[in-house]
């Protein structure tokens, strides 16, 4: 075990406070091949998409189903690699783009989908750091991350640039002027979530030094950021963290809650708002450790430990917030639990899965 002294700044929470300006530099880069790519799918009659990623970036995909399904009318399917690599029986894809995800673009069984998709003629496209990769060669468009060499293992400006250019991508399709507005308004409120968690963060993280599990709950847009906070405490403190849709929750898991049982609730303005609420409402009668992320008083007010995120983000693009929290959790559980959150035990910076 090496422990990170709290005064000295690690890569990984330099990294995070990067995250505002790289988000800024990928979507001005990005912007002229989102358009191009936005034309390519209008032209081709796309009429569903396929993603194909792993880790942090398979949980960005998540975030890409619902703004794809919502806001442009596509169904999204998630890739099986191991159809392509093991079964060697890949689905057909008619009419259908293949969007690859990856920071590294360097996974062997990500790329096999590319290859694939243009074997059979699809539209390809991919989001990742490296426009040499692999990955980055079997595309018909690379949105490529301006992110800067990111270091630390676990990922954090490769995801938060990942869901902007997904969110610029969406707004395109629909040549949504207003919602490409608000895209370009998420630097500052990520600065300002920063600001506003990060010192909490740091305050709370020592009460929970000694959990070692808990569960990670959200809903509709947000659902993918349960998965990646789930995967951050995983990685960088080790925590057995589960993450679920709050539907999900209540058929079975629920019983699972005990007074003190440690459940970080992701809840942001919007149409669910009403639904989370009443969520965190049966959580406190069961005596739950609430963690809240939130932009909603209401919802912060319900917990133990209170992460507030900037408020004045659409719910379709508070993802990009409510994320930043959970890293900064897991930066500082690590520290508190002695552990270098720069060099999780077991990990390297690009596995390589086929």
């Amino acid at each position: 075990m090496r422990h990170m002294k709290s005064e000295a700044k690690s890569v990984l929470e330099r990294e995070i406070g990067e995250q505002p300006d790289a988000i800024a530099r990928t979507v001005e880069s990005c912007a002229r091949e989102i358009d191009l790519l936005a034309r390519d799918v209008r032209a081709r009659d796309i009429t569903g998409v396929m993603i194909a990623a792993r880790g942090s970036s398979d949980n960005a995909g998540v975030y890409a189903k619902y703004l794809l399904q919502a806001f442009n009318g596509l169904p999204v399917m998630m890739a099986t690699p191991s159809l392509y690599t093991f079964y060697h029986k890949p689905p057909r894809l008619r009419n259908i783009m293949v969007l690859g995800i990856s920071q590294s673009g360097q996974s062997e069984d990500i790329v096999e989908v590319m290859a694939d998709a243009r074997r059979q003629g699809a539209l390809t496209a991919v989001v990742t750091a490296d426009g040499a990769s692999p990955m980055a060669g079997q595309a018909d468009h690379a949105l490529l991350l301006k992110t800067g060499p990111e270091k630390a293992v676990a990922a954090t400006k490769t995801f938060t640039a990942s869901l902007a250019v997904l969110a610029a991508l969406s707004a395109a399709l629909e040549k949504d002027a207003a919602r490409m507005s608000g895209v370009k308004e998420l630097p500052e409120r990520a600065a300002r979530t920063i600001a506003l968690s990060g010192p909490a963060a740091a305050a709370r993280a020592e009460r929970y030094r000694y959990m070692q599990r808990c569960v990670v709950i959200s809903r509709g847009f947000c659902h993918g950021i349960s998965m990646e906070i789930a995967l951050k405490l995983k990685e960088l403190t080790y925590v057995t963290a589960e993450p679920y849709s709050s539907a999900d929750f209540l058929h079975g898991p629920m019983a699972m809650l005990e007074p003190g049982f440690p459940v970080i609730l992701i809840a942001t303005s919007g149409v669910l708002l009403s639904h989370m609420t009443e969520f965190a409402g049966t959580l406190q009668e069961r005596q739950s450790e609430v963690i809240a992320i939130s932009d909603s008083k209401d919802i912060l007010e319900k917990g133990i430990t209170r992460l507030p995120i900037a408020e004045g983000a659409p719910d379709w693009l508070s993802p990009v917030l409510a994320v930043i929290p959970g890293q900064l959790l897991g930066l500082h559980l690590a520290i508190a639990k002695g552990y270098d959150p720069d060099s999780p035990r077991g990990l390297r910076k690009v596995t390589v899965t086929r």
